[in-house]
């Protein structure tokens, strides 16, 4: 099935604005990614279980994931360019709290500050990188996408060098971060107003593109909800790695922890470099194509990785994550293409997926990891991107001038 879509008429692309977003998302989920990055320590300060991890990891996911959607629907009506700046005084705190928890209650309650504060700044920053991309969406995206996956990188490496070394309580030198991140996002609020007209003048040319999404509720339906799914899977292998990728070479491969931390690190890097390659490649040859490639490539790497040695689960780890990360701005893109009007609706709800549904695959694989080794975990998530087969049930966009 194929859907027409009308060419939108041409228009400048705001390069500095998409660089600083990218830098805040960068900052934004620097921060986020401290959380698993000090799992680690935590563990041992605590003495908790995997459960315990996986329970700290769904709190965090959640928190990000539930008012992110009810935050997109009202910002589609109201928009409100300086909420992110309020998104990142909750982060501020919660990264303030978990430096000084005293309890696992207390790591429980900072973590989903953490997370409510991405909920606040990820739809309206979304928001901003497409109406500043003018024609180039998937470089848009990419660009915005390339700073949350190096941010998330960068966790396991400042645990490693600061967190490690200095303790618990160093998290709290991280508000810096927080306070930079702010006063980017006060910048960004400032120019929301002139983007955003440019962005109206470009809608106002394509009513062709919404007429046409009008008319197939079925088809947004169901394309919507193979998105949903592909992005669960997806998330639920990308955690098996986020939340018990420092472990599983602990304990398979004796690395000591920072030792361990820098192959996450390498890791997570490898996941940069696909989102910005994926949005790249998806102006040049289209949103379906690079979903395909993107969830069933990964497919051989996944089921021979368990059974490799430490150089080559290196070597694959970073080939599956380029693969799988290279999916995420096509897949935002191609729902928005879908519904043009909901774009605070559709960074929500995919973020907020990111989060809630990465938080629930943490719990479950926290389980199976304490039920059956982390070393099993991966056995089990190797056959994952099979999942990758619903994508024959995506409706085939005529993407020429997207």
């Amino acid at each position: 099935m194929t859907v027409a879509v009308s060419a939108p008429a041409r228009s400048n692309t705001y390069f500095v604005v998409l660089v600083v977003l990218g830098c805040t998302h960068l900052l934004n989920d620097l921060m986020q990614s401290l959380i698993p990055a000090a799992y680690p320590i935590l563990r041992e300060a605590y003495a908790l279980d995997f459960v315990q991890i996986g329970l700290i990891t769904m709190t965090f996911q959640i928190a990000g994931s539930v008012l992110q959607p009810v935050i997109g629907v009202i910002t589609d009506r109201h928009p409100a360019p300086y909420s992110p700046v309020i998104g990142m005084m909750s982060t501020l705190a919660g990264l303030i709290c978990l430096a000084y928890a005293g309890s696992y209650t207390v790591i429980l309650i900072a973590v989903a500050l953490i997370g409510i504060g991405s909920s606040i700044f990820h739809p309206e920053a979304t928001r901003m990188a497409r109406y500043a991309a003018g024609d180039r969406q998937g470089l848009a995206q990419g660009l915005f996408q390339v700073g949350g996956q190096a941010g998330g990188a960068l966790g396991p490496v400042f645990a490693a060098i600061i967190i490690v070394p200095f303790g618990q309580s160093s998290l709290s030198w991280f508000a810096v971060i927080a306070l930079l991140a702010m006063a980017l996002l006060m910048w960004i609020g400032s120019k929301q107003k002139e983007i955003s007209a440019a962005f109206a003048a470009r809608q106002a040319s394509a009513k062709s593109r919404e007429s046409a999404q009008r008319h197939a509720p079925l088809m947004i339906g169901v394309a919507l909800f193979v998105l949903t799914f592909l992005m669960f899977t997806k998330n639920a292998y990308g955690e098996s790695f986020r939340s018990f990728y420092t472990f599983y070479l602990m304990e398979k491969f004796d690395l000591t922890i920072p030792a361990a931390q820098m192959m996450l690190f390498i890791f997570l890097l490898a996941s940069a470099a696909g989102a910005l390659i994926g949005g790249i490649v998806g102006d040049k040859i289209g949103r379906y194509r690079i979903i395909w490639i993107s969830v069933l490539g990964p497919l051989p790497l996944t089921l021979i990785l368990p059974h490799v040695d430490l150089f080559w689960t290196g070597v694959l780890s970073v080939l599956i994550n380029l693969i799988m990360a290279s999916a995420f701005a096509s897949i935002l893109i191609y729902a928005m293409e879908l519904l043009p009007n909901r774009i605070g609706l559709i960074g929500g709800l995919f973020y907020g997926l990111n989060f809630g549904l990465g938080g629930i695959a943490a719990a479950l694989l926290g389980v199976l990891a304490d039920r059956y080794g982390v070393e099993m975990v991966y056995t089990i998530c190797s056959f994952l991107p099979l999942a990758g087969l619903l994508a024959w049930f995506l409706p085939k966009l005529d993407e020429k001038a997207s």
